[in-house]
This record gives C-alpha cells, sequence and structure tokens, in this order.
C-alpha cells in the first residue's frame, strides 16, 4: 500500500467526520469569500462610485460590512481551529496504534499530515466555489442592477491561502503533540477525549443524576469546551450585530427615504419635468436620469391660477410648489479659535461642484428629513440644507488638499451671487444625495425665474383617493394639457425594495457562518457520546431509557448554547445601538422581530446538535459496548 492510498483510505472510512470537517471548512471560506465579493459590489463601490444610495447610507453599509467582515473572519479562523483540533483529538488513540506496532514517528505524522492537507485542500476549493455561486445567486436574485462589476477573481487565492494557511497552523500542532505521546499515553482516554479530574467543590452534587451526568462530563472535557464556548459566543456577536443591526439599520434607513420623499405624495409638472423628477428620486436605485435636461424652460413653469385651484380642493393638505435646476455651487470656508492656544484656524476651503439645488417654502413643505441640524426658517432666506453626499464630498477634511478641520454647519454655500449659511444636512434620495434646500424666494431672485417648475401635492389619507386623484387631473389638465399628475408611491416603493434587499442580504452574510458553527456543536456532542460511551452502555443496562441518554446530551448542549448566548448576545447589541447605527429606530415590532431571528437560530442549533445524541440512543447496548 502506498504512503497515499493508507490516508485516503482512513478518510474514507470515518465518512462521517471527514464529512463534517470538509463541509464546515467549506462553508467558513465560501462566507469569507461571499461577504468581500459583496462588499465591493455593495459597500466599497457605493462610496467610490456613488452610483446609488447616497454617500451617507453607503457610510453606514460600510461601516456594517466592514465590522460583519471582521467578525466572520474572526469566526472562520475560531471555527477551522475548533474543527482541525477536533478531527486531531479524536486521532489521538490511532496515534498510539500505530506507534504501538512499531510505526516510526515520521512516518505517522506523514500519514496524517496527509489527510489534513487533502481534508483542507477539499474545503478550501469547494468553500471557493460556493463563495462564487453565492456570489451570483444574490446578485440575480435582488435588484442590485448598479454593480455588475466582473467579480474579483484575484480575491479566491487570498481565500484560500488564508484559511489553508489558518488549517494547517492549527492542525498540526495537535498532530506534534500527539507524536510525542507514548503509545500507553495516546491510547488512553484522558490523552484523546483531552478529559482532566472533576471539580473538588462539586457545585452540583445536589442537583438530578442528569444534570450531575452532564455537568461532569462538561468538567472533564475542559478544553474542548472552553472552545466550543468561545466559538459559539463569537458567532452569537455576529448573528446579532448582522440580524439586530441589519433590521434596525432597514427600518430607520427605510424611514428615512420614505419620509423625505413623502407618503401619499403626488407631483404635478410638465411631462418632461414629471418624468425627470422621477428620475432623479430612481436614482437611489441604480437608475440613470436625463444629464442635458434644461430646468430653465419657460415651458415648465407652473401657472399661479393652477396653485390656486390646487390649494381650494378639498382632501389636499399641502401645496409644496418648487423651483428645480442643476447649478454649480463653491465652497464657502469659515474661522474658528483654538480654545487653547487662542490661534485662528480655517475651516474648510473652496472646492466646487454641480448640486440639484431646491427651491422650497419652508412653511409648505410635503417631506420630513433625518438632519443634522436644523430645516430652513420661513424668516431666514439666506440659509441653506445640503445632502449627505454633498457633505461628504465637498465639506469633509482633506489633508492631502491642505484642508484639516471642515464643518458644513459652521460653512455655507455660493450659488452665483448669492451666500447660503448652511443650518442642516439632511440624508434624501433624490439625486443620490446631492442636493441643496433653499429658499424659494431667494432663488426667484437670484435666476430671475418666477414660477415653480413642479408642484408636490400631499393628499389627505381619509379622502376617496381615487375620485380625488381624478379630480386633480381634471383641473390641472383645464389649466394646461401639457402638464400631468405623477403618483411618486412607485418610485418610492422601488427605492424601498432597493433598500430592503441590499439590508436582508447584509442579515444573510453570516448564513453560512451559523451552519459551520452548528456543524461544529455537532461535532462536539459526537466527542461527548465516544467519550462517554461505556458511561452510557452502563446506564442502559441499568434499566435506564434511551431518551435518558438523549437529555443528559441535550442539556449539556443547553449549557453550552446558554453560556455563548448570554455572551454573544450582550456584547451584540452593545455594539449594534452604540457604534454601528446612528439614531435607531427601535419599537417593540422591531424588538419581537429581532428576537424570533435569534430564537430561531438558537433553536436551529439546538435540535441539530440533538442528531448524534438520537442516533447513539437508537444503538442496541451490545452494539454500544463493541
Amino acid at each position: 500500500m502506498s504512503k497515499a492510498a493508507f490516508p485516503v483510505n482512513d478518510l474514507v472510512r470515518r465518512r462521517l467526520q471527514t464529512s463534517l470537517t470538509v463541509v464546515t471548512l467549506t462553508l467558513s471560506v465560501a462566507s469569507t469569500l461571499f461577504l468581500l465579493l459583496f462588499s465591493r459590489r455593495i459597500g466599497l463601490g457605493i462610496t467610490s462610485a456613488g452610483n446609488a444610495l447616497t454617500y451617507g447610507l453607503s457610510a453606514v453599509f460600510s461601516q456594517f460590512l466592514l465590522f460583519i467582515g471582521v467578525l466572520i473572519f474572526a469566526v472562520g479562523a475560531v471555527i477551522t481551529s475548533f474543527i482541525v483540533f477536533l478531527i486531531m483529538k479524536q486521532r489521538t488513540r490511532d496515534f498510539g496504534l500505530i506507534k504501538a506496532a512499531g510505526c516510526p514517528n515520521g512516518l505517522v505524522f506523514g500519514y496524517f499530515m496527509t489527510e489534513l492537507l487533502t481534508v483542507t485542500f477539499l474545503g478550501c476549493v469547494s468553500g471557493v466555489a460556493l463563495g462564487f455561486a453565492a456570489d451570483f445567486a444574490a446578485t440575480s436574485m435582488f435588484q442590485f442592477q448598479a454593480y455588475q462589476a466582473t467579480p474579483d477573481l484575484w480575491l479566491a487565492p487570498l481565500v484560500f491561502a488564508a484559511f489553508f494557511v489558518l488549517a494547517l497552523i492549527f492542525g498540526t500542532k495537535p498532530m506534534l503533540d500527539a507524536a510525542k505521546v507514548s503509545p500507553i499515553k495516546a491510547l488512553s482516554p484522558v490523552q484523546y477525549f483531552g478529559l482532566t479530574t472533576g471539580n473538588k467543590l462539586k457545585p452540583l452534587s445536589r442537583a438530578g443524576l442528569t444534570l450531575k451526568i452532564a455537568s461532569r462530563s462538561l468538567f472533564r472535557r475542559q478544553s474542548a469546551s472552553v472552545r466550543i464556548v468561545i466559538l459559539l459566543s463569537t458567532v452569537f456577536v455576529l448573528l446579532t450585530v448582522s440580524i439586530s443591526g441589519g433590521v434596525i439599520a432597514n427600518n430607520t434607513s427605510r424611514s428615512w427615504v420614505e419620509n423625505a420623499i413623502g407618503s401619499n405624495v403626488v407631483a404635478i409638472a410638465h411631462e418632461s419635468m414629471g418624468v425627470q423628477y422621477t428620475q432623479l428620486l430612481a436614482k437611489f436605485s441604480g437608475a440613470t436620469e436625463n444629464g442635458d435636461f434644461n430646468y430653465l424652460n419657460a415651458e415648465l413653469a407652473v401657472p399661479d391660477i393652477l396653485l390656486d385651484e390646487l390649494e381650494a380642493i378639498q382632501g389636499i393638505e399641502t401645496v409644496d410648489a418648487r423651483l428645480i435646476l442643476k447649478a454649480h455651487i463653491r465652497e464657502v470656508s469659515n474661522f474658528t479659535i483654538d480654545p487653547e492656544t487662542l490661534a485662528t484656524l480655517p475651516v474648510g476651503g473652496s472646492r466646487e461642484g454641480d448640486s440639484l439645488i431646491v427651491g422650497v417654502d419652508p412653511q409648505k413643505v410635503t417631506a420630513t428629513w433625518s438632519i443634522k441640524g436644523r430645516f430652513l426658517n420661513a424668516e431666514e432666506t439666506g440659509e441653506a440644507v445640503i445632502g449627505d453626499s454633498i457633505s461628504q464630498t465637498m465639506f469633509s477634511p482633506d489633508p492631502q488638499a491642505g484642508i484639516h478641520f471642515s464643518d458644513p454647519l459652521s460653512q455655507g454655500i455660493r450659488l452665483q451671487n448669492g451666500s447660503f449659511s448652511i443650518v442642516g444636512v439632511c440624508i434624501d434620495p433624490i439625486n443620490n444625495g446631492k442636493v441643496a434646500y433653499v429658499s424659494i424666494e431667494k432663488l426667484q431672485n437670484l435666476t430671475g425665474i418666477s414660477n415653480a417648475n413642479i408642484v408636490l401635492v400631499k393628499l389627505d389619507p381619509a379622502a376617496d383617493r381615487s375620485a380625488l386623484l381624478a379630480q386633480i387631473k381634471n383641473e390641472v389638465n383645464g389649466v394646461n394639457s401639457a402638464f400631468s399628475v405623477f403618483e411618486l408611491e412607485e418610485v418610492l416603493q422601488e427605492n424601498l425594495d432597493f433598500l430592503g434587499s441590499v439590508w436582508l442580504t447584509v442579515m444573510f452574510l453570516p448564513l453560512f457562518t451559523l451552519m459551520s458553527a452548528a456543524l461544529c456543536l455537532i461535532g462536539y456532542t459526537m466527542l461527548a457520546v465516544e467519550e462517554q460511551r461505556q458511561e452510557f452502555a452502563v446506564l442502559r443496562a441499568m434499566g435506564a431509557k434511551p431518551k435518558t441518554v438523549v437529555t443528559i446530551l441535550a442539556v449539556q448542549g443547553l449549557i453550552v448554547l446558554f453560556s455563548s448566548v448570554a455572551v454573544g448576545i450582550s456584547l451584540g447589541v452593545i455594539i449594534t445601538l452604540m457604534i454601528l447605527m446612528p439614531q435607531p429606530l427601535v419599537t417593540s415590532f422591531i424588538i419581537i422581530e429581532i428576537a424570533g431571528w435569534l430564537l430561531a437560530a438558537l433553536v436551529g442549533m439546538f435540535l441539530m446538535s440533538l442528531w448524534p445524541a438520537v442516533r447513539f440512543a437508537k444503538k442496541p447496548i451490545l452494539k454500544i459496548l463493541s
């Protein structure tokens, strides 16, 4: 028999353990590769390209993806360490048997190193394939039209090499330790199960028999028990951050977008202007606009008589006349005083850029924005509120340009011959957040345009919507047949669906990791079954029922899971609420939803961990003793 044939035959003989190891490693590699591919499409790509979302929301996504990426890789490393440790620990007895037969240490080490290399190679290759498949499925299933870039193939060898090296490092050490052990010690359960003496204080001595046996076994397998608790704690931190963070961020960001567009709002404008406005809103989900559109066309002007007739219609809550145009704006710098040195420090610079300018009457807006600062004051016409994308691109520190301090709320913008002090930074999906709101009165004075070019109308939710829309359309057609009524609910829903699909993918990023952790827990239960085989056989011979064995192993699993959940969920909630999401929207329904997801994950892992116990309990007593 060749040197390679023995390890391969040994792996085939131990199909279940080999399959668990390969599948676990496959899922760990796939989850890391999928995250990197997805973050390139959705996270870093958003911030650099700005083809969809706003820069503020892009920053939230990037922060989530970066933190989850670190957690996924950390969990992958811990899972790899645990599963390799587990399979090599179970081979300690085989080391002893082969060495007792006279096989030299070098040859024994070579056999098991071949097994480790084979399992690691299969797991890493399968993981790379599964990672690319998951990325293709996610981008095809969800609405990610804006991110059709070719996957970065260089990520595959990087992830492959990282996990291959990790598996070798964590697998070589147990083999070296086992190779140094004498055959007598290697055949002892103390070595191949990693057993230690029980707790001398015996704090559970008054508990029931089932709990005593379960806890004693956990104390005896301290090395494996500590490793699985650390592993599952890290997994539940990841799950809590991804699930609770994803649910909270999804609801919070959806409320930002919905409030900025406005619910139950329709637009009234010239046919071409209405189409352009909906395209500006749809850019949030990756659509394109007409870049050569002429906002100053006199045909777009909304007649004053139309505004008067809309104001007179019963069932209309607000008539928001707006003047929209695209213009070149310039940053207005400011100065501040250093409180320690009393030196004068410049704030900002003189950067320039193009922006969508929206003139509004602050008392008649149909939307509410998530704003840092405040919105426009009706009595102050020299104020401006800028979008978060303008804030990120024109009002952020840039040391390479010599701008070390920048604060939009302390600065202003210049438009044509007028200056505006910035009083707020808002999140608005229109034009990907590259927007500035100013007083329509001052904008009309600067541009010489006396009429608005679009009207947003907020309808009374209690009114008959169909009848009200029919009445509005009749009034609009009676004034100017070139004008139309545009419902914004469809584009609003498209933006919300796109936002939800991205957050849904973020929530399911740890799915492979969760499955890997569940397989690790199965492997831990299998180790417990093998270690307590004789003990369970004695119990069965004394009249214990098979369900007693299952109960003991179930209690062990619950102790491990609850210990991990207590640590993981606590840290995950703190990280989510204090670090990852500013001004989170948390309601009782959201809390119930998060609890339901986490409970489902906990119950699923627990039920999967019972499979080895149920399988073992069904065996006859004689087969258990053999």
